[in-house]
């Protein structure tokens, strides 16, 4: 890619060639996706916001998540740097910003969301989003599971109409609340969830799925409800009215005196919104056979986290279903995207006091669906018949999200996929010894860069050593478990690096212990077939300069003639003249 075009939004690059066709094809998709991100919006807003917050907020939560979706589904689409991701609240984000705003108030949120967008733009600048898809997939799968069952799990209360007040935040202590409270279920608000849920499910089935079913479940759920006068708390009931004019711009909630503490939150906002924007990114790249630019979205997602909260809106990022709910609509640039912002700004103006009518059980039926899809029940039952090492990474990120928090969860997760990585690399590396004429190790694969077989003709004195696999930390120390077994020191060392492609600090710090080690015992530790990045390593830290270059050799048969020729030599020296 262009240097110049690097961090160029897509709006500026993709565009040339457009005709009124494709026009066409990106406002039906964009009117389309404003009536799919409606209710997905509203109810995301409710998840994520605690009762006992929410008047901390100026607007309701269903209208913070309308002006969520509004600001950053415009800023994501035309400053990003992919064709058609969609952005807003998503529910990756519902546990994660729930527990912010439940330890830290409606203002802690609102100031870790703008520090996270400041975060992004600086990994977006750093160039830093290339190291987003090195993130195993054992934890996206676990974490993304584990925040399916909190959504889920969020939504109980409404779907069964329980009178149980304020929810406490926490998985386990939700579930206490539930089960102290099931004698409130109300049958109403059960037959009108799950009845969402069916119809959800049965339109994208065996109806259409060009026309969005949870649009469908709701105002079917909103109409009945309202014709049969069925005992259900509405949106109305709850938070009152959603408003339909623009949000009061406010910087009040910015207290730099509070930054330390929200420091861990806005990194895990951040970090989850570039996980979730970039594999946002490779899916639709994958539908339309394009190529993304994953720092402009870094920068693009930070702008509308730093912007959002201005309005008073709760963290947001490209969404993987609304966004290949654009692809298959027909939008092919981010006009869509823009157009889907415009076209729920339009609702919420035209419409917005209408949903205060709109029942919270058929938004908990929605949630419903939403937490299943984003479940991924098959990646989850087939990474537990994967090696057990990926499944213990993925069960344990997985674990933690739901009953810790994402953010440490993911940190977890991380590390252990790191360790265990570090070893499954560490046991490709073998150290194998040919030494007094016989073989630890007869296999093929570790003799054949010695060009003999089983140790055949090795002089007495001299003992061979060749090392297969990358020398790092987590394979040194097989190096001094094999010296550690020479009973008597030889007269000649030979270390086989042929097959070491990269060496890192603890191999060359072995590597000059071994050196130091034969000084001390007068044996001669000859290297053989060091390829260009372990001896680049060793000539900057001034290695090859203490081993001296006579050291070196290309193959094991030079360095067992340049040992015979020293021996020569010294035996003439021995003689007297």
């Amino acid at each position: 890619m262009p240097r110049q075009t690097i961090f160029l939004p897509k709006t500026l690059t993709c565009l040339r060639g457009y005709t009124k066709a494709h026009l066409s094809r990106d406002l039906l998709a964009g009117v389309t996706l404003g009536f799919v991100a409606l209710p997905l919006s509203m109810a995301f807003g409710i998840a994520s916001i605690p009762e006992n917050v929410a008047g901390g907020a100026a607007l309701s939560p269903p209208t913070v998540g309308l002006w969520t979706a509004i600001i950053a589904g415009f800023l994501i689409s035309a400053l990003g740097g992919t064709r058609v991701n969609i952005g807003g609240p998503t529910g990756a984000f519902v546990g994660i910003v729930y527990l912010i705003a439940a330890q830290h108030g409606f203002d802690g949120l609102l100031l870790a969301t703008m520090m996270a967008g400041v975060i992004l733009v600086i990994m977006g600048l750093a160039r830093l989003g290339g190291l987003i898809k090195y993130i195993p997939y054992p934890v996206t799968t676990g974490f993304t599971s584990g925040i399916a069952v909190i959504i889920a799990t969020g939504q109980v209360r409404d779907l069964l109409g329980l009178q149980t007040g304020a929810l406490p935040p926490g998985f386990v202590q939700q579930i206490r609340t539930y089960a102290e409270h099931l004698g409130t279920i109300n049958a109403a608000s059960v037959g009108v969830g799950l009845g969402s849920v069916a119809l959800i499910l049965a339109f994208r089935r065996w109806v259409t799925s060009r026309i969005p079913g949870p649009i469908v479940a709701i105002l079917a759920a909103s109409i009945i409800a309202r014709l049969l006068d069925l005992p259900v708390e509405t949106i109305g009931d709850r938070f009152g009215a959603i408003s339909a004019g623009a949000p009061r711009l406010s910087l009040s909630f910015i207290d730099l005196s509070r930054a330390p503490e929200l420091v861990g939150p806005a990194t895990t906002i951040a970090i989850l919104a570039a996980i979730e924007s970039l594999l946002c990114a490779v899916v639709t790249d994958g539908m339309l056979g394009t190529r993304h630019r994953s720092n402009t979205e870094l920068i693009a997602q930070g702008a509308a986290n730093i912007a959002g909260p201005v309005f008073g809106a709760i963290p947001a990022t490209a969404a993987i279903a609304r966004s290949a709910t654009n692809v298959q609509a027909g939008g092919r640039t981010p006009i869509s995207g823009m157009v889907h912002a415009l076209t729920l700004l339009v609702i919420l103006v035209a419409l917005g006091p209408l949903a205060s009518a709109i029942p919270l059980a058929s938004l908990a039926g929605v949630l419903m669906v939403v937490a299943y899809n984003m479940a991924d029940l098959r990646s989850f039952r087939w990474l537990l018949t994967a090696p057990r090492s990926d499944a213990a990474v993925m069960l344990t990120t997985f674990g933690l999200t739901v009953l810790i928090d994402l953010s440490v969860a993911v940190q977890v997760g991380m590390v252990l996929a790191a360790i265990l990585f570090m070893k499954r690399m560490a046991d490709l590396t073998s150290v194998a010894t040919i030494a007094d004429g016989s073989a630890d190790d007869p296999s093929d694969a570790v003799l054949a860069p010695l060009g003999r077989s089983g140790g055949a003709g090795l002089p007495d004195g001299v003992q061979v050593y060749a090392i297969d696999g990358p020398f790092f930390f987590g394979a040194a120390y097989k190096m001094r478990d094999a010296l550690d077994r020479i009973s008597r020191p030889p007269e000649f060392l030979l270390l086989d690096l042929t097959r070491v492609g990269a060496i890192d600090a603890t191999g060359l710090h072995a590597l000059d212990e071994l050196r130091r080690a034969t000084v001390a015992d007068r044996t001669s530790l000859l290297l053989i077939g060091v390829h260009a990045q372990p001896f680049t390593a060793m000539s900057k830290s001034g290695m090859t300069d203490r081993f001296g270059a006579d050291a070196f050799f290309g193959t094991v048969e030079e360095a067992l003639l340049a040992v015979e020729d020293r021996r020569r030599a010294g035996a003439t020296d021995a003689v007297p003249g």
